[in-house]
């Protein structure tokens, strides 16, 4: 049986910018489902949608607390994914630069 570890430098910033583009579909999948409107109860999909909150809230509630909801008619526009969305890509892409060297 092979096992197969991170030997280089490279190969740590290749699984960082995975972990970022992962973070990054899933906080993606938060933004479309606040769009869409509640289906039936599954419990299946509750427990889904509970994982993607419960994974994604913590990261975006750093930008809520600064950048505030803009108002458009009855409704509101939460523009802080966006923001956490273009400080992750720099983000990552700075440390996994600075991890292969």
């Amino acid at each position: 049986m092979t096992t197969y570890l991170a030997i280089t430098r490279g190969d740590v910033a290749d699984y960082v910018d995975t972990l970022a583009v992962v973070y990054l579909v899933l906080i993606f999948i938060r933004i479309l489902t606040s769009w869409i409107p509640r289906m039936p109860y599954n419990r299946y999909l509750a427990a889904f949608l509970q994982f993607i909150g419960d994974v994604t809230d913590p990261y975006l509630n750093l930008f809520r607390r600064f950048i505030p909801m803009v108002r458009m008619g009855p409704g509101a526009l939460d523009l802080s994914p966006i923001v956490a969305t273009i400080v992750l890509i720099f983000v990552s892409g700075i440390v996994s630069k600075l991890i292969r060297g």
